[in-house]
């Protein structure tokens, strides 16, 4: 999966700034090395700024749609500040990676 994200880093960013996210990570199985890249989703964690442009409605579904057409396959987005749930944190920790954070 690392090739993918890295061939992609410029236009990761671009989108990023487009939709005023301050920090973007990949999880889950995307992040290990037996990555099916051929039949898997990939989930992302975000962090919006809240000043950004246009409502967070528009920053989310944005973004969600941006990914997945960036990538050509499904994508789980999950915005940081919607997670309530310590386990689900703690599941996901270890697998966390920075691709953009401003």
């Amino acid at each position: 999966m690392d090739a993918l994200i890295h061939a992609t880093h410029d236009e990761l960013a671009a989108l990023c700034g487009r939709f005023g996210a301050r920090r973007l990570e990949l999880f889950g199985s995307a992040t290990g090395e037996r990555f099916d890249s051929e039949a898997r989703d990939l989930d992302f964690l975000v962090e919006f700024d809240p000043s950004g442009p246009g409502g967070p409605a528009d920053r989310y579904f944005g973004m969600l749609e941006a990914l997945q057409a960036l990538y050509a396959r499904p994508v789980d987005l999950v915005d940081v500040t919607a997670i309530r749930n310590p386990f689900f944190l703690e599941a996901i920790e270890a697998s966390r990676t920075v691709l953009h954070a401003a």
